[in-house]
């Protein structure tokens, strides 16, 4: 992934949406074009096993539709193996020609009871996170010298951030509903002190939508609000750019990633802040 930067050292922003289907697929097709059309980067997909496809297919099907950037968001390290996971990362890469790339982390909270369910071993989190490295480790060595697919790592603690500072070349901060702008800011400055990637963020509310499987059904737009928490937007176009420039002149968060339902209220952003 290219370093692009804005005037006065800044990156440059672009922006992904976490689009599952969620529709019959004519409509979930039309949704990927008109993301594409309305300048958006990147089309994600979550990794939840049994409520979606797989995402692997469905982003290689996305990426024939629109002249589109795909990734995961993200791929659950504990359920596959690192070599089969690195496999499908670079396959895609090889597929879509370049333009997939691959998030990861060591999974949701609650990932054991999804594991015991699925008949697969309940491992540490550092278990998993050694997992996050042979994955990383394996998808380097299948692209070989002539191809390099971008690593998105999912981050919270110290262990982790160390990791994706050696490895990832864009990180995101796995966000708590009690967390405030000056915790995941601390975060962020404290990470940029490790090496200097693309910092992501992920939007779960904007206005008072809740994104599928951004956040939990009963997320409270207002609570989150009361404590300055960075997983909301405001609806408002102005005042949501506002805030975005904010947030990447505060904590260098130039990848931003909402939710398909918040397409169209922000697109106009979108398109003031790329220049589209």
């Amino acid at each position: 992934m290219t370093d692009d930067r804005a005037t006065g050292g800044a990156r440059k922003f672009r922006f992904g949406v976490l689009a599952p289907i969620r529709t019959d697929l004519p409509a979930w097709r039309d949704q990927v074009r008109r993301i594409a059309d309305s300048g958006f980067s990147t089309l994600l997909m979550p990794d939840v096993q049994q409520w979606q496809p797989a995402p692997g297919p469905t982003l290689a099907v996305a990426a024939t539709l629109a002249d589109l950037r795909v990734g995961t968001w993200v791929y659950a390290s504990p359920l596959r193996t690192p070599w089969s996971l690195a496999w499908e990362a670079h396959s895609l890469s090889v597929l879509t020609e370049g333009r997939f790339e691959m998030g990861i982390g060591v999974g949701r909270p609650g990932i054991e009871d999804e594991l015991r369910e699925l008949g697969l071993p309940v491992v540490t989190p550092g278990q998993r996170l050694s997992q996050v490295r042979d994955a990383v480790t394996s998808l380097r060595e299948l692209d070989g010298p002539d191809l390099r697919t971008p690593v998105v790592m999912a981050v919270r603690g110290p262990k982790a951030q160390a990791l994706a500072a050696d490895l990832a070349d864009t990180v995101t901060f796995a966000t708590m509903p009690g967390d405030s702008r000056a915790d995941i800011v601390r975060l962020a400055t404290e990470f940029r002190a490790l090496g200097d990637l693309e910092l992501a963020h992920h939007v779960a509310v904007v206005g008072d939508e809740v994104s599928p499987f951004m956040a939990p059904p009963d997320t409270d737009p207002a609570a989150l609000r009361a404590a300055d928490s960075l997983l909301v937007l405001p609806s408002d176009p102005t005042a949501a750019k506002e805030e975005i420039l904010r947030r990447r002149e505060e904590g260098g968060f130039s990848y931003i990633v909402i939710g398909a339902n918040a397409v169209d209220t922000l697109a106009p952003v979108v398109a003031e802040l790329t220049g589209r």
